[in-house]
């Protein structure tokens, strides 16, 4: 198919747009009556809370919608052309040529079975656009410049010996191998830390500047819109609030809503509260490395956490906070030092701790999505721990669930609900419900809020700090996001590389002087000014050439 020559000055043209989710047995609209232009050499930024219709518009314009969705009215044309009465063998020769799609989670994008550039260049050489050949040498200069390493062997290497910011930029290379007129982003740095981000926006930028691409950038952070956007739709319950030119509209928000979502960045401060005792999960001198490896993944970490407190990890995407976090919970056995809680060494393998020492030390992982049983009604999830540990059943079972939705503020009726009928931060509340059921003293939050839009993830940190004040809990808090740092926690470790960079008191951390890397983290948080990200990879450029 050939498309027809494009009258129109845009080339993306929604109008009168909504699109229809079923939901027991009902059509609801997620997107209701949205309309949107684009020019080619332009980015769109669509941000929104979750729920808000950003990724369903997305990929609308694609003339794409998930199972269980339908566009019931309204027009979707690119190029000129209609996409919503095209047959599925007509978009499947545009799709992946002249527009592409980057989702949020790379690691869920790639087979974890195949190379890297096998991947990348599937899509060229399935619609004939280019020979393997070819294809690979044109992957090979977007991997250079995207800035990954090693461009000529990077795409040798499997998904899982790249880190998620090398991956999330190998993915928008795959995006554009066949050089798209559209691409769709789909919240494409909200899981990376600050450095990494930093890195991945510059690279996106840079590409699709480079090859006057129009791009669709979805997020929820307006701090991140800002710095690649030329302007900005506003999207909530599926409608537009407002829209703008970028600059305008950060200066300027017209709508109660936007200046909610502008003021949300900053997360209330935790009150600074005594320290409770002694520590109730100490690490001493951990230095561990993966099973047919040779070089340590951890060098000497030691950590103490105390009861009813908070410890915040942080460091970038490969420091280690995760591995700790498996070293901690037994998944991985250390080469040196040991795990102690309420004083007591732990066995270093999961397979020899008891019950009671796994139900003391619980965790809470990043994507509620993969975390959760999508075959198992909530009651199912919540009551497994309440069985396995607490050998609740029948009525005491049924009543504790009760009392654990209570706590983390959901309605008694989401018992019977499956986790694809829950939203994003409704799922994350289930993981910290199927968490205190098993009554711990501590609880390994593992960027736990880094997939969730800002007014849900304050959501859940509020939350958290209830439950923390009720119960005494103990957090061990990994993170990428120095703004929840500032909000949730007690004592911060900064990693880097394996090693511990320095730890302390919240408030000696964050005070300068700061250590170096811990400096680059703070430096590393967008900011509302569209020329920030610019500035800084300038200004880090001219220092890097000065050295």
């Amino acid at each position: 198919m050939t498309l027809a020559s494009n009258s129109s000055k845009f080339l993306v043209e929604i109008d009168g747009l909504v699109v229809e989710g079923l939901t027991d047995g009902i059509w609801t609209p997620i997107v209701d009556g949205v309309r949107l232009t684009l020019s080619k050499g332009e980015v769109l930024g669509i941000i929104g809370e979750s729920g808000a219709g950003k990724s369903t518009l997305g990929l609308s314009a694609l003339g794409y919608t998930k199972p269980g969705c339908r566009i019931r009215s309204g027009t979707v044309k690119f190029d000129g052309q209609e996409l919503t009465t095209m047959s599925e063998p007509e978009l499947r020769e545009l799709r992946g040529v002249r527009f592409s799609y980057v989702a949020q989670s790379a690691a869920a994008a790639f087979n974890p079975a195949h190379r890297i550039i096998d991947q990348v260049i599937e899509s060229a050489v399935q619609h004939q656009q280019l020979t393997a050949r070819d294809a690979t040498i044109r992957s090979e200069e977007l991997f250079e410049q995207l800035e990954l390493p090693d461009s000529k062997h990077f795409g040798s290497r499997y998904p899982h010996q790249v880190s998620g910011g090398q991956l999330q930029r190998a993915m928008t290379a795959m995006a554009m191998g066949c050089h798209p007129d559209l691409v769709v982003f789909d919240e494409p740095t909200t899981a990376l830390d600050v450095t990494t981000q930093i890195e991945v926006l510059g690279a996106i930028k840079h590409a699709v500047h480079a090859r006057s691409s129009a791009a669709i950038y979805i997020t929820h952070d307006l701090a991140v819109v800002a710095q690649i956007a030329d302007r900005i739709m506003v999207l909530r319950n599926g409608c537009l609030v407002e829209q703008g030119d970028t600059r305008s509209l950060l200066k300027n928000p017209t709508r109660e809503y936007t200046k909610q979502l502008l003021s949300v960045r900053t997360l209330h401060k935790k009150p600074t509260i005594a320290k409770i005792g002694g520590s109730v999960l100490e690490a001493r001198n951990i230095t561990a490395r993966y099973p047919g490896t040779s070089n340590n993944v951890l060098e000497n970490v030691s950590i103490q956490v105390k009861k009813g407190t908070t410890v915040a990890i942080v460091g970038e995407s490969g420091s280690g906070k995760s591995t700790f976090a498996r070293v901690i919970t037994g998944l991985l056995m250390p080469e040196t030092g040991e795990i102690r809680y309420e004083g007591k060494v732990l066995p270093p393998a999961i397979g020899d701790r008891s019950k009671e020492q796994l139900r003391r030390i619980q965790m809470i992982y990043q994507m509620p999505d993969v975390a959760l049983n999508p075959r198992q009604r909530v009651q199912d999830i919540i009551g497994r721990p309440l069985e396995f540990y607490l050998r609740m059943k029948g009525k005491a079972k049924f009543d504790r669930v009760t009392e654990l939705l209570n706590q983390i503020e959901l309605p008694e009726e989401f018992r019977d609900r499956y986790p694809g009928q829950l939203s994003g931060g409704e799922k994350q509340r289930i993981c910290i419900a199927r968490a205190l059921a098993a009554q711990p003293a501590v609880i390994i939050c593992d960027e736990v809020t880094s997939a969730l839009d800002q007014l849900v993830a304050e959501g859940i940190l509020e939350l958290l700090q209830r439950i923390q004040r009720a119960l005494e809990v103990s957090y061990l808090f990994i993170t990428h996001d120095l703004a929840t740092v500032k909000a949730i926690a007690d004592d911060i470790v900064v990693m880097f590389e394996g090693a511990v960079v320095e730890q302390g008191p919240k408030d000696v951390i964050l005070s300068p002087p700061h250590a170096a890397y811990t400096e680059l983290l703070l430096t590393s948080i967008p900011e509302m000014d569209p020329d920030w990200l610019s500035k800084l990879i300038k200004g880090r450029r001219q220092a890097a050439s000065i050295e």
